[in-house]
């Protein structure tokens, strides 16, 4: 996996700030879940095409090469999204191809009966679909999720699954909890009852942490914010199966009807995403044998995940003759201490030290963390389990043992 000491810093050497803040100073980076390190080719790319004038869909050399780029990032993002069908979305953000989709199905569906979705979700679909739901006449249902655990079932959903569910969402992973939830089950769960149901996949903390598989979802949506996967701000991507493609929606008068874009796009944008790509074929050369591209890029996903389990494992459990943070005295584990859902993140809340506190003595000691409030985006994780804040801690496969080991040992300094 990723244990070779020459092969971390291969890994390491690839991102951008990877150790140190340009306005802080040498720092550990565990804020990932706020937005992971950007590939250095993501950084020279951007800037190489902020200079270019020409647009797409003009009668010259230039513009037809950034036509060609685009097509190259469409045909790259497919692969690493593994979506053989549909079509790849460029728009403002991640939260905004969310409200995008889960409006054009809402407004687009058939007549009558609900729109469904979790407590898990992150605001951007839960707010879209309250939204859109209440706009189209639809009663919106809630699902439970497990608060011991931090994650929702498709047993969670069954009860609520009837053959009139016209939209459903699903978020892949929690950004509070840090957990997983098996995105292919809850599908095909609704599709038993609802096959024409629309399926929308909010997968924005998922995707770097590897191993995305659209074409075994069954799903209908898929949005990422390329930001939090080693890309840049300023733009998000969303994949739209053809059934929800062809749906009514925004476009232009007079222009091609599966048209879900507007404007001239930034070339650029689409060219950081083959990065991203290129970046994860590299790795999963690395680390197996393959020679196909798509296994290349699943090695790499096992390899993303492997790593990080076993950076959770060292930081929930302790790594040499430091203690983990489920062993320190007063502190409590979001989700639990042995989830088999975790995806790199660990949050968690201390009886004696206030969290605000514990995350200003961490940037104090060089460890970049976040606060989480009961507010509108956490408060649906923190309120049922009577939490004001905690504190998320969050990695990526970038990150070392070691970094983990100094997190701890300033936990415990912190705790004592």
């Amino acid at each position: 996996m990723l244990k070779s000491p020459e092969l971390l810093a291969a890994v390491r050497d690839r991102f951008a700030h990877v150790d140190s803040c340009p306005f802080a100073g040498e720092r550990i980076f565990f804020e990932n879940a706020g937005g992971a390190l950007t590939l250095k080719s993501v950084v020279d790319t951007s800037a190489k095409f902020a200079a270019i004038p020409d647009n797409q869909g003009r009668d010259n050399v230039a513009s037809r090469a950034l036509v060609e780029i685009i097509a190259k990032a469409r045909a790259d993002m497919a692969l690493l999204l593994n979506a053989p069908g549909g079509q790849i979305v460029v728009g403002e953000s991640g939260t905004e191809m969310l409200f995008r989709m889960i409006r054009t199905a809402c407004m687009g569906a058939a007549p009558g009966g609900r729109v469904l979705g979790s407590t898990l979700e992150h605001p951007a679909s839960r707010s879209a679909a309250h939204h859109w739901a209440d706009r189209s006449g639809r009663a919106h249902v809630l699902v439970p999720h497990d608060d011991a655990t931090g994650v929702v079932t498709a047993a969670d959903y069954l009860p609520e699954i009837t053959a009139d569910i016209r939209v459903a969402t699903i978020l892949h992973t929690s950004p509070v909890t840090g957990m997983g939830v098996d995105v292919a089950a809850i599908a095909a769960a609704i599709r038993e009852k609802s096959p024409d149901c629309f399926i929308i996949v909010d997968g924005i903390q998922h995707a770097a942490h590897g191993r995305i598989d659209i074409a075994s979802y069954g799903i209908d949506g898929y949005a990422i914010s390329p930001y939090k996967m080693f890309s840049r701000h300023g733009y998000g991507v969303g994949w739209v199966s053809d059934r929800l493609a062809a749906l009514p929606h925004e476009c232009l008068d007079g222009g091609p009807a599966l048209n879900w874009e507007f404007g001239t796009r930034d070339t650029g944008a689409y060219a950081t995403l083959s990065d991203v790509v290129d970046y994860l074929d590299w790795l999963g050369g690395e680390v197996s044998n393959e020679t196909d591209r798509r296994k290349r890029i699943e090695a790499a996903g096992r390899a993303i995940h492997a790593h990080e389990h076993d950076l959770t494992e060292a930081m929930l459990h302790g790594t040499g003759n430091l203690k983990g943070l489920a062993e320190l005295p007063g502190l409590n584990i979001v989700g639990g201490v042995d989830n088999p859902g975790r995806e790199g993140l660990v949050s968690v809340w201390s009886d004696t030290v206030a969290s605000a506190e514990i995350v200003e003595r961490l940037n104090a000691a060089g460890i970049r963390c976040h606060i989480r409030k009961a507010d509108h985006y956490s408060g649906n994780i923190l309120a049922p389990l009577g939490r004001a804040d905690c504190v998320r801690i969050s990695l990526c496969h970038y990150n070392t043992e070691g970094e983990v080991a100094r997190l701890l040992a300033v936990m415990a300094e912190i705790t004592s």
